[in-house]
């Protein structure tokens, strides 16, 4: 029986890694920053498993399916047709403004039926903070800037994505006591979707909420409140966090120091709910996700 010869590994190992591939071409660097650039389109993807989305999909969505299930025999009857103020066919009447007769119609918009594909979910988290100072000099914002930088992560076309916007600039759109002018800056927002959207909410509620002593949930509106409303068929719960309670967030807490002064913010969850009811089935699903809900 012959013995094989195991050849030795010397310290550095070619037989395992092979070598590495020759350079054909040198990377250009950018002219603003001076870095070397791919001559590819490098688009990060999920890296990790979120265990808020993985919740979602195992467990919330046949929840809230079984929830808000509304069981329709045959198919629904045809709208009912908007009559107009004016003929829209006189000459007299063509390019003037024609509301419909009774007023806005959306409160009365129907829910779509109920189906595995349009079961409510969350599409989008917007956070966004007013600066006052900012009318008079707008380097006020770099302060709520640098804090919804530190607290999303999110920057313009990050990580090779077309579609992310990073934090943005608001600003006014229409003159209000000649203290707002059109065009000038007076806050900040970001849109959060996808796998930043549930990291922000995990850590959200799982270390901010609980932490404060004054927060026992959002407060609902009473129960002899209108249903008709445009909000209560909009499908966004919104709710505002104020500026000491943003010392909870792990990304701020480290360095707390370093922002001159701390904003507070406003929260929208926006979801794919529409027509009558939309906004009771979006917190169902928010408070599937462990944010409470209060009624004083």
């Amino acid at each position: 029986m012959s013995m094989q010869v195991v050849p030795a590994l010397t310290r550095h190992s070619l037989t395992r890694f092979q070598r590495a591939p020759k350079i054909l071409r040198k990377l250009r660097r950018n002219p603003k920053t001076g870095l070397p650039q791919p001559h590819v389109k490098i688009v990060t993807r999920e890296f990790a498993p979120c265990r808020l989305e993985d919740h979602y999909h195992t467990t919330l969505k046949d929840d809230l399916m079984y929830m808000t299930y509304k069981h329709e025999i045959g198919e629904r009857p045809p709208p009912r047709q908007i009559r107009l103020t004016f003929d829209p066919e006189d000459p007299y009447t063509k390019h003037r403004h024609n509301p419909p007769v009774g007023g806005s119609q959306i409160h009365k918009k129907p829910a779509p039926p109920s189906s595995p594909d349009n079961v409510v979910r969350l599409e989008k988290i917007q956070l966004h903070t007013m600066v006052k100072e900012a009318v008079a000099n707008k380097s006020h914002l770099l302060a709520a800037m640098m804090q919804m930088k530190a607290l999303t992560g999110e920057s313009f076309q990050g990580g090779g994505q077309h579609a992310v916007e990073g934090v943005q600039v608001v600003r006014a759109k229409k003159s209000v006591g000649g203290w707002v002018r059109p065009g000038v800056p007076v806050g900040v927002k970001v849109d959060l979707k996808g796998q930043a959207m549930y990291d922000f909410l995990g850590t959200l509620v799982e270390f901010v909420l609980p932490r404060l002593r004054d927060f026992s949930g959002v407060v609902l509106p009473p129960q002899s409140s209108s249903i008709k409303t445009p909000s209560a068929v909009a499908g966004v719960v919104s709710f505002g966090l104020p500026p000491n309670a943003l010392v909870f967030f792990p990304q701020i807490e480290v360095n707390v120091d370093a922002y001159p002064k701390l904003y507070g913010m406003h929260m929208h969850f926006v979801t794919n709910a529409t027509g009558v009811g939309a906004q009771d089935r979006a917190r169902a699903l928010v408070s599937g996700f462990q944010v409470p809900f209060v009624r004083r």
